[in-house]
């Protein structure tokens, strides 16, 4: 499949498109490989985003590579925003009006930040948080403030609040939901994060929700009035509730479009020579029962990028994600998350749940009722080992082995608390079922497997 002439052009230089890029030419010394972005000519970790504006990196410190790589690499780049795709001529049409041709096209577009159609959305002081341009937009909107809102009980929306109070901007942060995230988070997680957020002195006001956004003469953000009447003084309103495909430009295009752009486990769209990867790819089937349809996490939008790439220069394969993972950071409490950990209480699952007496750390292990077998683990401030539990859900671990083998799961660094004992402790007392830790290590077996 190595045409000399082929010419493969890859819209967007996220995760997504460039480890497509980097795995397409590993394999591939003469196809000719474009990558387009508006955003930035050179790939940036976005995930670093925040810790520009906090001054813990600089922008050069979240590029992977150096600038000379690309060029050594023989993957061009161009600075342009798409305006047009003609997919019978397989030509694309960017902000300068040139057209360029090709013979594959990749879409890897990304999100945007959602928007609901609030009074005063678009005042100056108003913004989302996805993109260089919202963080640069951001570092403007926040010089000299004394008062900040943030919309939106999510992963952006926690990070925007601890962004803005690392430089000592007073933050009002509203959730609509009953505890912080808690239309993923089970009950007693979404409380545990709640209180932590509360003791980093941001006024957490929760069953509240935006309803109009005020504005002085010039048209800069000056208030916000809740759905409880309350009018909240601030010059700054962070909107982070969720973000969408970013597919608008595609859409009366001739392209199969529902949320995202619809594809199958190749990345597949209805145009012939035509995928889609990453943040703004929809499959038209949920790749198994414990992932979406969309898949807007970084290392997914890596896995989508490696498979299409394989795909394009070799024998296809369809996408084949394995248990579903997830991390992130809630302030200072790691977070993590393995297989499916329902919000709320299901029929045929039950689950085992610990937390520490400091509100700081907690685990949650779920399991099949019926078989006792895992099928999903939440945890905050305890660092576990993902082939640990990689392993332990595909293969149907019984809670109670798991419980024996989990002081093989900690990754905490070497003088961090070790919880297993006091886990074991509360579950014995609940179940009267005595646990004895299993000698044999884990992960000599699971070395040995891929040896």
């Amino acid at each position: 499949m190595n045409d000399k002439n082929r010419k493969i052009v890859i819209i967007g230089n996220g995760i997504a498109g460039i480890t497509c890029a980097r795995n397409i030419r590993k394999n591939d010394s003469k196809t000719e490989i474009l990558v387009i972005s508006g955003e930035s000519k050179y790939f940036f970790s976005r995930t670093a985003l925040m810790y520009i504006y906090m001054g813990h990196m600089k922008y050069e410190h979240t590029k992977p590579y150096e600038d000379w790589f690309w060029e050594k690499n023989n993957i061009s780049l161009k600075k342009a925003w798409v305006e047009l795709i003609n997919f019978q001529k397989k030509e694309i049409l960017h902000d300068s009006s040139e057209k360029i041709e090709y013979d594959i096209l990749v879409l890897a577009t990304g999100s945007k930040p959602n928007k609901y159609d609030w009074p005063g959305q678009d005042f100056k002081g108003v913004q989302g948080l996805y993109s260089k341009q919202d963080l640069e937009e951001m570092e403007r909107n926040t010089q000299d403030i004394n008062h900040a809102v943030v919309v939106g009980g999510g992963l952006i929306g926690i990070e925007m609040a601890e962004m803005l109070v690392s430089r000592k901007i007073p933050v009002t942060f509203l959730v609509r939901e009953k505890n912080f995230w808690d239309n993923v988070l089970p009950q007693d997680e979404a409380k545990l994060i709640g209180k932590h957020i509360l003791e980093h002195h941001i006024d957490l006001r929760l069953e509240t929700e935006l309803k109009e956004i005020l504005a002085d003469e010039n048209g800069t953000v000056n208030s916000i009035i809740t759905n409880k009447g309350e009018k909240i003084h601030c010059q700054f309103v962070g909107l982070a509730v969720g973000v969408s495909p970013n597919v608008n430009f595609l859409r009366d295009s001739g392209l199969e479009i529902n949320r995202g752009v619809l594809v199958d486990h190749y990345f597949q769209t209805n145009q012939t020579d035509v995928y889609a990867i990453g943040d703004c790819a929809e499959f038209k089937q949920a790749p198994s029962k414990d992932r979406k349809n969309i898949e807007q996490v970084w290392y997914t939008g890596r896995m989508h990028g490696e498979t299409l790439a394989n795909n394009l220069v070799s024998s296809p394969v369809a996408y084949q994600p394995g248990v579903w993972f997830n991390s992130a950071k809630f302030l200072d409490i790691e977070y993590q998350t393995y297989g499916i950990v329902p919000n709320q209480s299901i029929d045929e699952l039950d689950s085992f749940y610990w937390e520490h007496q400091t509100g700081k750390n907690c685990i949650r292990l779920v399991y099949d009722k019926s078989s006792g077998k895992l099928v999903g683990v939440n945890s905050l401030g305890w660092r576990l080992r993902h082939e640990f539990f990689d392993l332990a859900i595909q293969e149907g671990w019984k809670l109670e082995e798991v419980l024996r083998q989990l002081p093989k799961a900690d990754f905490n660094a070497e003088f961090f608390k070790k919880h297993y004992h006091q886990v074991l402790e509360k579950y014995e007392a609940e179940t009267g079922q005595k646990i004895v830790v299993s000698k044999p290590s884990f992960l000599k077996r699971l070395i040995g497997s891929r040896s």
